[in-house]
């Protein structure tokens, strides 16, 4: 079987991380995953913000949680980064292109023996003024809207998530 295939089959979501560092090398080479997913007539509208900064991560942590009404959890299950992905509200596109970027973050980080997880609220936390500031500090301009928070780390190796069995009657042929 190809890589490729290979790493579709065996990505899980992580939910439990350890403090080991990722590399600047390693966090380039996943955003660069995403900048290259495909994109609605090519536009390449999203933007990814890539939080390494524990204090801002902690803050979008606690923003996020409070969308859901759980103050005092973390809903980035303490991985340590958090590859937030925006998408131009202007493009048609824009969501979708963002999930795609997501997808192949996703991908990109498994073939290098990380974790992550797609964490939703993204839209609600950037949608709020402190959300917006975060943005303007960054030096995002424009009209974005939250895509997904891809939270990253090394995998904690004592939870090993296994793929569920794949549900029937999915495919249909036309031929």
């Amino acid at each position: 079987m190809s890589e490729v295939l290979n790493n579709l089959k065996t990505r899980r979501s992580i939910r439990k991380y350890t403090d080991e560092p990722v590399t600047d090398e390693q966090i380039s080479q996943i955003i660069e995953a995403g900048l290259y997913a495909a994109s609605g007539m090519g536009r390449q509208s999203p933007i990814i913000l890539a939080v390494t900064d524990r204090a801002v991560r902690d803050e979008l942590a606690e923003m996020n949680a409070a969308v859901m009404h759980r103050e005092g959890t973390d809903p980035f299950y303490g991985a340590p980064y958090v590859l937030v992905v925006l998408a131009d509200k202007n493009v048609p596109t824009g969501i979708y292109d963002g999930s795609l970027a997501l997808g192949n973050m996703m991908l990109a980080a498994h073939e290098l023996g990380l974790g992550t997880c797609w964490i939703h609220r993204a839209k609600e936390v950037f949608n709020s003024k402190r959300g917006k500031e975060i943005l303007k500090q960054a030096g995002v301009e424009g009209d974005y809207e939250g895509v997904g928070n891809l939270i990253l780390g090394h995998p904690d190796t004592s939870v090993q998530p296994s793929a569920a069995p794949r549900k029937e009657n999915r495919v249909f042929y036309i031929k």
